[in-house]
């Protein structure tokens, strides 16, 4: 198996996202970044396949020096080498663009080298939603791809997908390899990377490609961000101990749980 897995670095979910005095950007000074919770996934079933079968994995990511880190954080976990698609910090990137630089390195590497079996993908990043990538980079290369994967199996050739259907049960392909695959966090449960793994993978050398620059795709500019509004929450102490058992009851029966 040789499996190539693309990630995209993102603000850690969970975090407060402020921004730019502008609104043009997010301010990211206290912010920390993270691979995007999917593609962890694809990260892990990307070592699993190897570990089971033989073969060799890779990482990409396109984004600027800083996501060296979170090549290195694929590494520590197993991953054998590491691709970035080094651009500038803050230059834009949208998914045609992304997509067209991914195959454009896809190409280079089997070329130089064996083609990848698998290309995973995260069925979409945690920052800006967008889905298009892997159906765009599985296009341009003529591969077939199945997204929202939850369970995934791998053997004579053929790769078995499964995905949630809508309104339960399963949906189930079965496709010829090499493909494409994006897949949704639950697909596995990723390991955590080891001492002497983070200190192997920060040894490792990262490949650097400079890709080409975007092309412009259409007539839409960004303008300016906007931050959704913000859902107060509030809290109310019913009291201490027993008093506030008959102020529970109260309440249960205004709801009418009794």
């Amino acid at each position: 198996m040789n499996v190539l897995v693309c990630v995209k670095r993102v603000p850690v979910t969970g975090g407060r996202i402020i921004l730019t005095a502008d609104g043009r950007a997010i301010d990211a000074r206290f912010l920390g970044f993270t691979i995007s919770p999917h593609e962890e996934c694809g990260v892990e079933e990307a070592v699993r396949l190897v570990e089971a079968q033989g073969g060799s994995s890779a990482v990409l990511t396109l984004g600027p020096d800083a996501a060296t880190e979170q090549l290195r954080d694929a590494l520590a976990v197993g991953i054998e080498r590491a691709i970035l698609l080094e651009v500038g910090d803050g230059e834009e990137w949208d998914a045609v663009s992304t997509a067209a630089a991914i195959v454009e390195a896809v190409r280079a590497q089997e070329a130089a080298g064996a083609p990848f079996d698998l290309i995973f993908f995260g069925t979409e990043a945690a920052d800006t939603g967008d889905y298009q990538v892997g159906i765009r980079v599985a296009t341009a290369l003529d591969r077939p791809i199945v997204s929202g994967v939850k369970q995934l199996a791998v053997e004579g050739g053929r790769m078995t997908a499964r995905r949630e259907a809508t309104g339960g049960g399963w949906e189930v392909y079965d496709v010829p390899l090499p493909a494409v695959v994006s897949v949704r966090e639950g697909l596995n449960l990723p390991r955590y990377p080891s001492v002497p793994g983070r200190l192997r993978a920060k040894r490792q050398p990262i490949e650097r490609i400079v890709p080409s620059q975007p092309v412009a795709t259409g007539s839409l500019t960004m303008e300016r961000l906007r931050l959704p509004i913000e859902q107060e929450r509030s809290a109310e102490i019913l009291g201490h101990g027993p008093d506030a058992a008959p102020k529970v009851v109260e309440i249960l029966r205004r709801l009418g749980a009794v």
